[in-house]
Formats: C-alpha cells, structure tokens, sequence
C-alpha cells in the first residue's frame, strides 16, 4: 500500500491497516515524499504493518514526470521483492508503470487536477498537464478505481473522462481514548491544512474577527513547496499531536469547516466522532457525508458562517443536539466499514487471494 506522511492519506492508510491487519491481511506500507515521524511509525507498527521508506519522490511534489515514472519502476521492484499479491496505490499515477506483480486498486484520495478545478474553475495549466496525463494512465491501468465519497467518484470520471465511475468506499476513522477538555470555555476550532487555498483559511480568518468567542485553527501554515498562510484574527496551533487534537476535541467546541473542495474530510469525522456540534460549507461531499447531522452554510460567506457560529454558541441546548446527531452520524464511518468494503474489491480482482 502507498502512503504519504502529508496528509490525510496516512491516516486513511494507517488506519485501514490497522483493520486489515485484524483480518488476517500482512500489510506493507511503502512511504512516499518526506519522512515518516517517529510518532507516525509508531503508529505504523502499532497496526501491524511492515514499513518501507522508500525515498521516492510525492507525485504532486515533483516537478515533472520522470522522477514519479522512475520512482513508479522502483515501487514495481519493491512489490516483486515483498512478494505482494495485491496492490492499493492510494497515488494514482504511479498505478500506470508496467510489470505489476498483481492486480492494482487505485484510490483517488485527491489530485492536482480535481484540485484546480475546485481552487479555480478551470482545467489544469500546462504545467501539471503532465501530471494529470500520468495520473489518467494509472486510473485507466488500475483494475477498479476507488474514490472515498460518491460525489468525488462523479468529480474523477469527469476529470479524467474515465468509462466507468470510480466504486465509492467511505473513509473511517479508528476511535481513540477518551481525553480530558483542555479547556472549559466555548470556543470554535477549525483543523486541516491552513496554508491550502481549498481549506479557506483566509475565510475563516475575517470570521474570527466577526465572533466573540475564540477560534482555534490547528494545522500546518506552511507547505511542502513553500507557501504560508498569513492570518490575523484565529488564533494558529500549528501542526498539533494527536493527543493534544483529542483534548481540544473533548472540549465539545463548534467545529467549522469552510472547505471549498474535500473528498472526504477525517477532521470533520474526528470532530464529529467527539460530539462537536458541526457547522460545514454547503458542498457536495459535505452533504453526502453530513446532511442531517451538521449546519451547512454557503461556501464564500463569511457573514453565514459567522451568523451559525452565534447561533450555536448562543444555544447550548441546540449545540448538544447537533453534537449528538453528528456523533451518532460518525458510527458510519470506521475502519472496519472500510476495510470490509476494501476487502470486497481486493477478491473481486484477486478471487484465490488467500488471508494470511
């Protein structure tokens, strides 16, 4: 299974894993990009899984095609020698090099050309066109093609004009123990990467200045190639432990999400797995996750998000309701959903897989 230490895919994977593992299934993580953390091969190990560093460039980090063609080779040799009898790329365009070992399933967590799209309304410029091409030639190459909401399964066939409609597997997120509040006031918490235009950080910032009460945003504000988020009204966490996430969780705050382009989103998963009351852009995959169980609110309006921010804080009794719907709504989506569904498409493509 591919991996990056990025973002939500190590996670989804490490998470998966974890399931599989409990299956029966021998897991071997090939990590992509930068390096794990010491803290994330921990995690790693904890669900069983062989880790492989493999020093091989991130598709989306690289600069053109040849270094993720040369690094698709080296995850071809790197799978003959693990002996694998399945693939899961969760990186698309590495499933296009030739001499698999075995059947390739292909998640599409997201990518630079679904991306653009949502960031700005146009196909991808001439200087990624290389990297939708290849990733093209892997989601046509893979066996079945995978998508984590349904809405997003619509997205990648239109992008990339595929014949059929990519199979929707929801995300789920492992439950973690309970955690004591860090703190006992009211306050409202964004989590994800700041520094990504798609996230709305700057949004969220003019809202911060709208409220009256606290609004906390964990996350990196810088990005692997370089670029900040510069905010001045929510109050910036940085990248934070898990353990430090879960006790903001546990402290039930209004959890806000203004994200114009999310495939699936795990932090609003964990925030409502956590009883937060959740308020959430009015988006297709938000919608398919969430209706019923969170406020939605037009993508760009600040005004709106901050008018259900108040209304929550200024009704704790709807904000225990809400947080309740949501927490009920999360039992959908674990890792045991997933991994069953995953374990479905891998016998369809691999019908005398044996479990180990």
């Amino acid at each position: 299974m591919t991996v990056d230490t990025v973002g939500g895919v190590w996670q989804y994977a490490t998470d998966l894993a974890a399931a599989l593992t409990a299956l029966g299934q021998e897991v071997t993580l090939a990590i992509l990009g930068p390096p794990a953390s010491p803290d994330q091969v921990r995690t790693a190990e904890a669900a069983g899984c062989e880790v492989q560093e493999t020093g091989l460039p991130l598709d989306w980090l690289a600069d053109g095609p040849a270094p993720v063609q040369d690094a698709a080779r080296q995850l071809v040799q790197l799978a003959r020698s693990a002996d694998a009898d399945l693939i899961h790329c969760n990186h698309p365009a590495y499933a296009a090099a030739a001499g698999w070992p075995a059947p390739v399933i292909a998640v599409a967590h997201g990518c630079v050309s679904t991306w653009w799209r949502a960031a700005r309304g146009t196909p991808v410029t001439e200087a990624f066109r290389w990297h939708a091409d290849l990733t093209r030639q892997g989601l046509l190459a893979a066996e079945i093609v995978v998508a984590p909401s349904a809405s997003y399964a619509r997205d990648v066939q239109v992008t990339y004009a595929l014949p059929r409609l990519p199979v929707a597997v929801h995300n789920g997120r492992a439950s973690r123990p309970r955690a004591l509040p860090a703190r006992d006031d009211l306050f409202a918490l964004t989590v994800g990467r700041l520094w990504d235009e798609v996230k709305q950080a700057s949004l969220l910032d003019r809202v911060a200045a709208q409220i009256d009460l606290p609004f906390l945003a964990a996350g990196s504000l810088t990005a692997p190639h370089g670029e900040q988020a510069l905010l001045q009204h929510l109050q910036t966490l940085g990248a934070i432990p898990a353990a430090q996430l879960d006790a903001l969780l546990a402290a039930r705050p209004i959890f806000v999400s203004a994200a114009s382009f999310e495939p699936f989103g795990l932090a609003v998963l964990e925030a409502a797995a956590a009883g937060c009351a959740l308020v959430l852009a009015d988006m297709p995959s938000f919608r398919e996750l969430w209706d019923g169980a969170a406020m939605f609110v037009p993508v760009a309006s600040e005004d709106a998000y901050a008018e259900a921010i108040a209304t929550l804080a200024g009704d704790p009794a709807k904000r225990e309701q809400m947080g309740r719907r949501a927490q009920e709504h999360a039992l959908r989506y674990t890792p045991e959903h997933t991994a069953a569904a995953m374990t479905a498409l891998y016998d369809q493509v691999q019908p005398h897989r044996v479990a180990a």
